[in-house]
C-alpha cells in the first residue's frame, strides 16, 4: 500500500486527533485510508496491513463492519472535539461509539520502553477486528475525562482545523505545527508589515 502519510506528520499529540485529523472532516474514508492510518499510527506492522488490505475481498462482511464502526467513531470524535472546542456539553450518542469499542475489545494496559522512556500502553487481544481502534477509542475517552483542564486545541490558522494536545511549558501554543502554519503565519505578518512600510514612504 503506498504510504502517502509519514509519522512524522502526525502532529496531534494524541492518537484520537491525529484520526481526526489524517482521515479529514468526512467520515466517508476508504478500507485503503483506514489502513494507512493504522500502519502510520503503528497501530499495525507493514505485514498486518498486507493481509488486511486483503481483506475486503475474503472477508468483505468483516471489513464491513470495522469500516462503518471506525467512520462512525470519527465522526463521533469530530462532534465531540468540536464541543470541547466551543465548551459545549457532549451528548450521549456521540459517546457511543467510544463506548461500543471499550465495551467489547478486550486487553490489558502494559508499561512498554520506547526510546528510553517508559510510557503506559494499551495491548489489545487480537482475537477480532475491533481491537484496531481500541487505542484510539480509549485515547478519546482520556481527553473527554479530562474535561475543561485538557490541553485540547484547534491550529489558528483558520484555513487549517487540525487538532493538536498542547504540551507546550506555557499552554499557548497555537499552531498545528510552527512548519505547517506557524511559519507561514510568520511569513505573511512580514509580508504585510513590509508592504505596509514601503507604502507609507
Amino acid at each position: 500500500m503506498p504510504d502517502s502519510l509519514s509519522s512524522s506528520t502526525l502532529i496531534g499529540g494524541r492518537l484520537s486527533l491525529d484520526y481526526a485529523n489524517e482521515l479529514g472532516p468526512s467520515s466517508n474514508f476508504s478500507w485503503e485510508d483506514l489502513l494507512r492510518f493504522f500502519l502510520v499510527s503503528r497501530i499495525i506492522s507493514s505485514e498486518r496491513s498486507a493481509q488486511l488490505l486483503a481483506l475486503p475481498q475474503i472477508d468483505p462482511q468483516s471489513a464491513s463492519a470495522l469500516l462503518g464502526k471506525a467512520q462512525r467513531l470519527h465522526a463521533s470524535l469530530h462532534d465531540i472535539f468540536g464541543a470541547l472546542l466551543r465548551s459545549e456539553a457532549i451528548a450521549r450518542d456521540w459517546v457511543e461509539p467510544i463506548n461500543e469499542v471499550l465495551r467489547i475489545t478486550e486487553g490489558h494496559d502494559e508499561l512498554l520502553l520506547q526510546h528510553g522512556a517508559w510510557s503506559l500502553e494499551f495491548v489489545a487481544r487480537e482475537g477480532g477486528l475491533d481491537w484496531l481502534l481500541a487505542a484510539i477509542a480509549r485515547s478519546a475517552a482520556e481527553i473527554i475525562a479530562e474535561g475543561p483542564s485538557a490541553r485540547f486545541r484547534v491550529c489558528s490558522n483558520p484555513s487549517c482545523g487540525l487538532f493538536f494536545y498542547d504540551t507546550s511549558r506555557t499552554r499557548r501554543r497555537r499552531w498545528c505545527s510552527m512548519s505547517r502554519c506557524g511559519n507561514r503565519h510568520k511569513v505573511a505578518v512580514f509580508s504585510r508589515r513590509h508592504s505596509t512600510s514601503r507604502r507609507t514612504r
